[in-house]
């Protein structure tokens, strides 16, 4: 446990579903009552100050994604970031994970039904993701664009971005749905041209808060198909007449965003990263080689990746003879909290879990034997 960002928050030591919903900090609770109280005590200065936490965020996501706030746009969640890259792309392929979770699907379905994008879905092989060889095998000339998870949200098996970025070529875009990792796995993140995540999640900021980072690349060739009276120049200038959209990022904005879900994401993303990506990986990691052999300990067989290289923060794992229901009743007695699965169940630990989470965890799994 990482002792100094555990401090911030009050969630339950058994709880490791962090890759469904991560609870917000303390920092992030009082950040939105503050923002609240001011838009409840409101005067002609209330609005303006209360839209400067959207700067915040955008400036401290920029930082942690290694670019700049010109390439950064904040977003009410990773969806919104994907629908705009789908719609984005005017003609071509683009390679698709079918086992992706399905907010990279759907876009590209829809992207297909209006004659643009045409997804071609690639399998990687059961618990190995996607591969450089993987997509390699599956480019052709009329491939334009790869749209991947950084980590599957399955078994946390965690993508190669540089072999992927290296894969694909220079030409073609690299689309990244970063949901599961961003904040908590340290990613090349400028081998991607479009980097989306929510920040519900591993980012702990709760919900209806997310962003996307776009390279030059991005900017020169996705069609802004999406973008809202704040994505354009002059956007407050009403003079009735349509204006070009931004000529950065900022063409993504469809409109305002809540100035209270940006206080409580700025506050989020500043814990991030005052403690540090690197220390919050290294916390995570620890916790689940232990987790991972306790699993192995009573039996259970682990679905994710073996090698800590090639995993992030979920350990997928199923019980030989023992229906996933009933060893989460086990966990529940235990006051663990997993995702449960039909086929499996899930362990998402984060930096503020505690050593006596294993042991919980133990106590469930050798009670089934019982």
């Amino acid at each position: 446990m990482l002792t100094s960002y555990a401090a911030h928050f009050d969630t339950p030591a058994g709880y490791l579903d962090f890759a469904r919903f991560g609870p917000p900090s303390r920092d992030a609770l009082t950040a939105t009552a503050r923002a609240l109280e001011a838009s409840a005590r409101a005067d002609h200065t209330t609005v303006d100050t209360l839209m400067r936490a959207e700067e915040a965020a955008r400036n401290t996501a920029a930082r942690l994604a290694g670019t700049d706030a010109q390439h950064t746009v904040l977003l009410p969640n990773a969806s919104t970031g994907l629908f705009h890259a789908a719609l984005g792309i005017r003609e071509g392929v683009v390679l698709v994970p079918r086992a992706d979770f399905p907010a990279n699907h759907y876009p590209w379905h829809r992207a297909a039904d209006l004659g643009r994008a045409t997804p071609r879905w690639i399998d990687p092989a059961p618990g190995a993701g996607v591969t450089a060889d993987l997509v390699r095998a599956a480019l052709t000339d009329d491939v334009v664009a790869l749209s991947v998870s950084a980590v599957d949200f399955r078994t946390g098996f965690r993508a190669d971005l540089a072999a992927l970025r290296e894969a694909i070529g220079p030409d073609r875009l690299l689309i990244v749905d970063a949901i599961q990792s961003f904040g908590v796995t340290q990613l090349p993140w400028d081998a991607a041209d479009v980097v989306v995540t929510g920040g519900q999640k591993w980012l702990r900021a709760g919900w209806s808060t997310g962003f996307a980072t776009l390279s030059d690349r991005a900017l020169e060739s996705l069609e802004p198909v999406l973008t809202g009276w704040t994505g354009v120049e002059d956007a407050g200038l009403f003079d009735g007449t349509e204006h070009p959209p931004a000529p950065d990022a900022r063409r993504w904005s469809i409109t305002n965003l809540s100035p209270v879900t940006a206080a409580a994401f700025a506050a989020a993303l500043d814990l991030v990263e005052r403690h540090t990506v690197t220390a919050i990986e290294a916390a995570i990691s620890a916790r689940i080689a232990e987790l991972a052999e306790v699993v192995k300990e009573y039996g259970g067989r682990v679905l994710s990746p073996t090698e800590p290289a090639r995993r992030a923060g979920i350990l997928s794992f199923t019980m030989p003879e023992h229906d996933p229901s009933l060893v989460a009743k086990a966990l529940h007695a235990e006051d663990v909290t997993p995702t449960v699965r039909t086929d499996s169940l899930r362990l998402s630990p984060h930096a503020s879990t505690p050593q006596e989470t294993s042991e919980r965890v133990a106590a469930a799994l050798s009670s089934l034997g019982r």
